[in-house]
């Protein structure tokens, strides 16, 4: 295929997008035309073929193809509205793959939506990295905030690691900080939020977050009181979990967050790398 051709297509199906019920979607009246369909009968076997692929994939036909009408002009002046469907960026895919990938607009159809449809997924993916990578150092500064709140108080670094233990083994229901890594097949020199998923890692920076401000309120001072105080924290954050239906205990391990983070600071390179090349030219 050639680039003008490719260029032409690309710019026709970007032109063709629309916001439908704050959807990104395309008119099947227009997706017939660019995809060289010159009867409405036959495009609407083909969205018939994809409604039916929707079908067996598992999704909602009517998340995907909403029938709507269109205002056409007649040779008159006059205006009639006529059947038009509005299609995700989905419903064209399926409609493109169950079309004649002979025909140049199919074939570019085809892969256009793919890799469209991809992008979305990978950026649907990187947010929640990040959502995670964000939570993780948010817990980090956290943990580093009470600390130096609890030293001031009278307890050392063996009875803070002492006071972080408790509240890991009263929020996992009994679960030691050594149970979890064991449980989760972590190694033994790793810390274990590193592998907590975001909504685990959020409810620890939730509880250490009110023991730091409670040891305060309170006055609270030595190891014994302050690590009462991280215990029942946690505890009522545990609650708040299992009475949504969650057991923080029974969550898979996520990816190792360091592993998380090279993959996005890699992503900035690449990005500024782009950049670069294109100042060149």
């Amino acid at each position: 295929m050639k680039k003008e051709l490719i260029k032409e297509l690309f710019q026709k199906f970007e032109q063709a997008c629309y916001m439908f019920n704050n959807i990104e979607c395309w008119s099947a009246r227009e997706l017939q035309e660019i995809l060289g369909y010159t009867k409405w009968s036959n495009f609407q076997n083909a969205i018939e073929k994809a409604k039916e692929s929707c079908k067996h994939a598992g999704a909602l036909v009517s998340d995907h193809f909403a029938d709507i009408g269109k205002m056409v002009v007649l040779g008159s002046g006059s205006q009639r509205e006529i059947e038009d469907i509005a299609l995700t960026r989905y419903a064209c895919y399926l409609i493109a793959q169950n079309g004649d990938p002979a025909k140049n607009e199919v074939a570019f159809a085809q892969t256009y939506f793919a890799v469209q449809t991809r992008k979305q997924e990978i950026i649907e993916q990187r947010l929640l990295d990040v959502a995670r990578v964000t939570a993780r150092e948010k817990l980090s500064k956290s943990e580093k905030k009470l600390s130096g709140i609890i030293f001031e108080r009278g307890v050392d670094h063996k009875g803070f690691a002492a006071i972080r233990s408790r509240g890991d083994k009263a929020l996992f229901g009994g679960y030691t900080t050594n149970d979890m890594k064991r449980k989760l097949h972590l190694p033994e020199n790793r810390a274990l939020a590193d592998f907590l998923p975001t909504l685990t890692i959020k409810a620890k920076d939730f509880a250490t977050e009110l023991t730091s401000h409670n040891v305060v309120e309170k006055d609270l001072k030595e190891e014994q009181p302050i690590s009462k105080e991280h215990t029942d924290n946690n505890l009522a954050v545990r609650k708040m979990l299992l009475e949504r239906g969650v057991k923080p205990e029974t969550l898979p391990a996520s990816e190792d967050v360091s592993k998380v983070k090279r993959r996005l600071e890699n992503d900035g390179k690449k990005v500024l790398k782009g950049v670069n090349k294109t100042k060149k030219k």
